[in-house]
Order: structure tokens, then sequence, then C-alpha cells
């Protein structure tokens, strides 16, 4: 490696000029939507909205305005609501969905660098790709969330690609079942949503730094920068930058990440404006953690760390650009508008670097697939929200507009089929000297998603009971080019009016919700991965429904919530290593979820799922009644941090995570073990020349098992890897 000057000088450097990442192209964003613009010193539960009332033509009109995120929880790891897309923020209590919103506390306090880390935490979400792989997938109640499929404050096609950094978020928001109708447009994931909601400066100044370590000899810095301005403090600005760069866990790999982040809001009486704007950038070095083929039959998990793809590399950067208003037209009705763009890049190793073939004594071949990405999104949104009373009922009556436009590309070059031994990797370099990084390739796929919605919430007996209607039109076209001449190689388009009703019932006053939900979405094919032969093809749109039902407990300091849901869409198959739709699945299960204080010194949170998905129907009848592969049955998380007696200022805590063993196919022909993880960790706060300082330690699965955690496609039998004991380290000083 090139000599250079020290991690920390670097870190120190990089953190304080983190603006410096625009380099690619400076962007710079305005944000601003109901909940978005946040005071966050103020205490939980106190609303910063007026109350407006007057009479007109007989109506009596009623607004209530609260524009700061929902208070965190008893606890401070969770937040009493989330932001529900074009219903605005919500109370959980009030939500007719299941859902959590884990805090800037969490992240914080576990130490959390992407996404990964954050939702390690929900026992309904898993991976689809293997800790310490050069990008993140996810699933939610047995079904696929890819990484290209997150919500950035509320809208679709502007979170970051690949990795997501989460040092400039202030919420991520986890909604169970399909989610276009709640955040507009088209989604291809019908398990579940994932949003990102950015920090914004708060009241009280904010000047922090944190120094942190992660094994191997991870290093690195982060900056966080928060400040007000004028009379009544109507502008403000956000500043997060970080800079890491060493060894990771993963052998021989060296990782560099680079964040900044800029978020800049404007409040005043009726307009509320907001800017963000964020780059970020990840470089790899010598190897990844593979996806293993294990459809030829199971075999033992290795270490954690296995590296077989060293002397590979990856890049990736973002580049986003977000726009929000809101403006109060009357005292019942707001207009809003946004509009953003993200520009995406990738080379290098990324994905279809698969380890084939495995068996017990280690032999195994590897396919090597160089490629070069690029994706360009645009999305924007455009709608009313009026407030109003009929006789005893109040209504929240939504009308709006979204759309997305993607245009994206992949060129490759691959090699396949190299002889190597998982245990003692074989040297890949003469391979690697002869697969050509490819050119950046024209156009190969563009997505056009548009949607006009209608919804509105009727509220009785003083918000005992709250009944939302919604209709949403959909419409998706999509397209495959010809990256050489530009041909149009493929097109589907779909359009369908989905409904959404939900239901909150409160029979016994604030502490105990009933709640019922049915919701449809259409989605565009996915474009096929390229590790198949029909790589680049765009498959047809889909829809999928939910029916769901649950109850939720408030006991003030402690909360639960259990639902009972049902999810049908189509299914997938491979014939001829040829990807494709292939009859219909249904997945059903039972969610349980807590978090709180159980005592004024313990937090607790986690939750138990119990999923059990079925094939309906496929062309090959051998399949059917089969379960999916990639869905257990089992699925427990379970966190609790305890503020020791004999020093206050001094916490432990423990989490355990647990899966039971799932089938790696459709054709239920192997299936994977069971596995159980622990994590420790502790956070110490103390005071060291007048500034506060809290120093973390984390060591997450303490017990360094070795374990397959999930599967990667239920087509092609890739199993995931479990990463392995890792120790983590930092110390945040407030300036």
């Amino acid at each position: 490696m090139k000599k250079k000057m020290s991690r920390t000088q670097k870190s120190l450097l990089y953190a304080l000029i983190g603006s410096s990442l625009f380099w690619h192209a400076p962007v710079i964003t305005y944000a601003a939507e109901d909940g978005q613009i946040a005071e966050e010193q103020q205490e939980a539960g106190k609303s910063t909205a007026e109350q407006r009332e007057f009479t007109l033509q007989g109506v009596e009109v009623t607004a209530d305005r609260d524009h700061a995120l929902p208070p965190a929880y008893a606890g401070g790891q969770v937040a009493r609501g989330a932001n529900l897309g074009v219903l605005g923020n919500k109370d959980f209590m009030d939500t007719p969905f299941s859902v959590t919103s884990y805090t800037a506390q969490t992240m914080e306090d576990q130490q959390a660098s992407t996404l990964y880390d954050v939702l390690i935490n929900d026992s309904s979400t898993r991976f689809t790709t293997s800790g310490g792989h050069l990008m993140e997938n996810y699933s939610i109640r047995g079904l696929d969330l890819n990484y290209e499929h997150l919500y950035f404050n509320g809208m679709q096609g502007l979170a970051p690609f690949y990795h997501v950094p989460v040092e400039f978020l202030e919420r991520v928001e986890v909604l169970k079942g399909p989610s276009s109708f709640l955040y507009g447009g088209v989604n291809t994931s019908v398990g579940g949503a994932i949003n990102l909601v950015p920090k914004r400066a708060g009241d009280e100044d904010t000047t922090t730094f944190t120094a942190d370590y992660t094994s191997s000899s991870h290093l690195g810095g982060h900056i966080d920068l928060g400040h007000r301005f004028g009379k009544n403090k109507e502008f403000g600005i956000r500043f997060n930058g970080v800079y890491k760069d060493g060894d990771t866990e993963t052998d021989s790999q060296s990782k560099e990440r680079i964040l900044g982040a800029l978020g800049m809001d404007y409040r005043h009486d009726k307009l509320r404006l907001s800017l963000d704007a964020y780059g970020s950038q990840e470089s790899y070095d010598n190897g990844s953690v593979s996806m293993y083929d294990l459809s030829g039959g199971y075999v033992k998990a290795p270490d954690g760390s296995t590296n077989v793809l060293e002397g590979t590399y990856g890049k990736t950067r973002n580049n986003s650009i977000v726009f929000k208003s809101e403006y109060d037209i009357r005292d019942n009705l707001t207009a809003y508008a946004s509009m953003g763009k993200l520009s995406s890049r990738a080379v290098g190793f990324l994905s279809g670097n698969h380890v084939v073939g495995f068996k017990a004594n280690g032999d195994a071949t590897v396919n090597l697939i160089h490629q070069n990405w690029w994706t360009d999104n645009s999305s924007a949104e455009a709608g009313l929200r009026g407030n109003y009373k009929t006789g005893s009922v109040d209504h929240q009556l939504i009308v709006g507009y979204n759309s997305m436009k993607t245009e994206s590309a992949t060129a490759l070059n691959r090699i396949n089929n190299i002889a190597t031994n998982v245990y003692t990797p074989a040297s890949l370099a003469a391979y690697l000297s002869t697969l050509a990084t490819p050119s950046k390739s024209g156009k190969t796929s563009e997505t056009n998603l548009s949607s006009l919605f209608l919804a509105d919430t009727l509220s009785f007996d003083d918000e005992k009971v709250q009944l939302t209607l919604g209709l949403r039109r959909q419409d998706v076209k999509t397209e495959g080019f010809n990256a050489t001449t530009g041909a149009r190689t493929s097109s589907y388009s779909a359009d369908a009016t989905t409904p959404m009703v939900g239901i909150t019932v409160k029979p016994w006053g604030e502490s105990v919700a009933l709640y019922a939900n049915y919701i449809e979405a259409l989605s565009p094919g996915i474009t096929v991965g390229a590790s198949y032969a029909n790589a680049g093809e765009v498959l047809a749109p889909f829809k999928s429904k939910q029916h769901e039902l649950g109850v939720k407990w408030d006991k003030g300091n402690f909360a639960n919530t259990f639902a009972l849901f049902e999810i049908t869409k189509p299914s997938n198959m491979v014939v001829s290593n040829v990807y494709s739709y292939d009859g219909n699945q249904k997945n059903r299960g039972i969610e349980w979820n807590t978090f709180g204080k159980i005592a004024d010194n313990v937090r607790l949170f986690g939750g138990i799922t119990y999923l059990r998905g079925k094939i309906t129907s496929a062309t090959s009848t051998a399949t059917v009644g089969n379960t999916p592969g990639g869905i257990p049955k089992w699925l427990m998380n379970a966190g609790v941090e305890w503020d020791t007696p004999w020093n206050p200022d001094l916490a432990l805590s423990f989490r355990a995570v647990y899966t039971s063993s799932q089938y790696i196919n459709n054709t239920n022909t192997v299936t994977i073990p069971s596995w159980v993880r622990y994590d420790l960790g502790a956070r110490y706060q103390t005071v060291i020349n007048k500034t506060p300082v809290t120093f973390r330690a984390n060591v997450e699965n303490v017990f360094d098992k070795h374990y397959w955690s999930g599967v990667f496609s239920n087509t092609a039998g890739y199993v995931t890897l479990g990463g392995p004991r890792t120790f983590k380290l930092s110390a945040t000083m407030q300036l």
C-alpha cells in the first residue's frame, strides 16, 4: 500500500473539511416536509403547532400542524411515531400499520456505521447479502427489499445505493407490509419499507466529534455540527462529515468510507423549506465476502472473515439533491411540493462473485464478474393536505401526485469456474490481470413510475376511532435497451387502481389500540441480475396484496405491538439459468414487537416473528405447496440495556439474534441450520476538562460463531455468510 499520512490525521482532516466530498458534483438540497422541521430539544410529547379554530359556512375547521418529529419513547431507543408518507407523522398508537422508528441515540450507542447495523435490531428484518459484502440487501416479512428501494425523507429513489451511511440520519423508520400507497410511486418491495430521516438543526447548537475504531484496524472520525440563525431561529444548518479507513474484519480487506451531508431548513409562519445534500463514497481493496452456492448439498459455514476473492476491489459513489417545501394556503389547507435527484456510480467486483460447488474439504470454484454500473434517478411529488370537520367527524384529506424516472446501465466482463479452496484460497492475480474494467455503458434500462392518489382519514369520538380510506392510480412503464445501439429490446407497461383501508380503534382509552389494514401495490418488474443468462432483462410489473390485524398496548413507559398478516405476490424461478416469475406465493405470519423501559434503569426492545411461506401455484407442480427459499419459521431479537446501580454513568447492554432453519431453494432440497448470535456493549459518560465525553465499546458475535445467516436467491441456492466477531470502540466529545 502507498505510504500516506496517519489514519488519525486523515480522519480529522476529512471530517473537518467533509464538504470537499462534493468534488464529484457539488449539490445542495432543500427539503421541507410535514414532520421534518424538528425541534430536537423539546420535551417529549410537547407540540410546536398552533391550534386554530374557526367556523366557515357551517363547517367547523380545526388545523393542528405538528411539524416536529415524533418524540422519542421512554428509553430513547425508538420514537413514538414515524412518517407515513402521504399521511404525515403519526403516533404509533394512531397508525393502522406495524412500524418501528429507530432513533439517532440507538445508532450512536450501538456504533452503527451502515443500515445493516441498525436493522439487526428488528425481528422482521434479515439480510440477503453477507456481512462485509459490497452492498446491503434485506428482507422484511420474508420478502426481498433491495438497497435501491429505500426511501429518503419520505421520497422514493433518493436514498444512498449499495451501503447506507447512518451518521447523518435522525431516524430509521421500518414499516411492515406493501408501502407504495403511503410513500408514492411503485416499489418492488412488498414486505415493507425503510425510510431514512436526515438530521436537522435543533434550537440548541450541536458540536460533537467522534473518534472510533473497528477491528481489525479500521479507524475514523465523525463531526456533527448544528446551528440555527435568525431572530426567531428561522434558519437551520446541520453538517455531518465522516472519514474512515483501514483494514476490516474480512481477511486482507481494507475499506475507505467518506460522507459529507448538509441539511438546511427555513421555518417561518406559513412557509417551511429545507435543503439536503449528501455525497458518500466507499472503496474496497483486496477482496470481499462472497455468497456460496449450496444447491449441491449442505456444507458447514467457514469463518465469517473468510475472503476467497483476494485481489478484487470495488468503488461506489452517491450524490443526491432533494428539495421540499410546504406552504399553508389557509389555516386548514397546506400545499406541498418536492423534487430530488440521485446519481449513483459503481465499478469493480460488485455482485455475482460467488463460490460455486463448495465441498466439505473446502474445494470450490469461483465466478468473477467485473462490472461498471450507473443509475440516475429523478423523483417529484406535489399535493394538498387539508383538515376539516363535518359535524362530529374530523377529516384529514390528502390529494397528490408522485413520479420517478430511473435510467441505468450495467456493463460487465466475467470469468467462471476458477478452481480454489475456501480454507486456502488460490491466488486470483492471473485471472484478474485478464479481466479488463468494462467501459461505461449506454443506457440499458429505463423505468417511469407515476401515480395520483386520494386519501381521507376520518376521526370519530375524539379520535378513538380513526378510519383511513385511500385510492392510488398507479402507472408503471419499464423498458430495456441495447447498450450499443440504443434500440429498445423489451417493454412492459401496466396500470392499476390500488386501494388502501386502515382502521384504528381505542375501545379502552389511549392505552390500547386495535388496528387492521388492507393494502394493494403495483410493482415494476425487476431488472435481472448479472449472474443470470438473461442479465439486464426487465421483467413485467406485478401486483401484491396484504391483509393485517393487530393490537397495540402502551403502558406509558413500555409498549407492545402484536400483528397477524398475510401477503400474496408472484414467486420466481430459474430454468437453464434464466430468471423469471412463476406462479404465486403467500406469506403468513405473526409478529410481536416491544420497546421501552421496564424499570427506571432497564431498557428493552426486540421482538419475535413467526413466518409461514407457501408456493400456491407454479408452472412446475413439484414446487406447489413448498416453502419458498429464505423464509425461516422463527426470527427473534432481544436487546436490553442496564444502567448499573453502582455507577449511573455506566450502562451495559446485551443483544441476542436468532433465526431458525430455512430452505435455500423453492424445491426444498437443502436446509441451512438455525443460528443465534450474542452481542455485548458498554457505555460510560464523564467530563474531561469541562468537556462531556462518552466512551462506548461493543462486541458483536461474542463467541465468533460460524454460520450461514440467510439466503440470497431462493432460485439459485446461494446462501449468505454471517459476520465474524467484531470489536468497536469510540469516544464522542461534545465541544
